[in-house]
């Protein structure tokens, strides 16, 4: 797609992409789409210049730093690597953001939150996959901590995990008490605790034609 300027857009994105196209198979308006285009130019050119967002710079764009390997932005990377070939083309890009708008349905929300949480692929989000993700947090946070104390906010996981506002545990949500989330007992979860999907909802992308969101890149990209 190249770094094309914004005069460029109809002439230089693919069929696939035209903003007629996507606002009609997404939550997000024509305008909408056209304004993604322009964050997404800066994004794909933040590091590599071919216009396509590779791993370090969605990982830049999230956490300002391209460098530390971090297990949640794989995993969001892999979610909106729709075509999975390692980078996120324009269309990828407003599919996959097209979950976090507002307007956007609450199922699409519910099972894009279960793979997150999927690490592994396996149809069921298991205890052991959120300690991966404690542990990859508390490094992240530079803690050490004890392998029961670990377990204990595993057991105990919160909304850093589960991306709810109320304090419920694993063992609730794993109604059968398998050991394990299934599809069925995550919706379940998510209609009893709707704060559960909170944070799946990005107000700033339904005036994203006013201004670009607050987590685009800062200056690292040219240190």
């Amino acid at each position: 797609m190249g770094c094309a300027t914004s005069k460029q857009f109809s002439r230089s994105a693919p069929a696939h992409a035209d903003p007629a196209v996507l606002a009609t198979q997404t939550s997000f308006t024509v305008n909408e789409v056209e304004a993604l285009y322009e964050l997404y130019k800066k994004l794909s050119c933040s590091i590599v210049k071919d216009g396509l967002i590779h791993k370090e710079e969605f990982q830049l764009a999230l956490f300002r730093n391209s460098r530390r390997a971090n297990l949640f932005a794989d995993r969001v990377f892999d979610l909106f690597d729709l075509k999975r070939n390692g980078v996120i083309d324009f269309e990828e890009f407003v599919r996959s953001l097209s979950v976090f708008h507002p307007k956007a349905d609450t199922s699409e929300k519910t099972a894009f939150a279960f793979k997150l949480y999927d690490l592994r692929g396996t149809g069921y989000i298991e205890k052991e996959e959120l300690r991966e993700m404690v542990l990859a947090l508390l490094d992240e946070s530079d803690l050490c901590l004890s392998d029961s104390t670990v377990e204990t906010i595993v057991d105990n996981v919160t909304d850093t995990l589960l991306l709810s506002a109320s304090h419920q545990t694993f063992s609730q949500a794993d109604s059968n008490g398998d050991g394990r989330i299934d599809p069925e007992e995550w919706e379940e979860f998510v209609k009893k605790n709707p704060a559960t999907l909170r944070n799946m909802t990005l107000p700033y992308l339904q005036d994203i034609t006013m201004s670009f969101p607050s987590f685009i890149m800062r200056s690292e990209a040219s240190d």
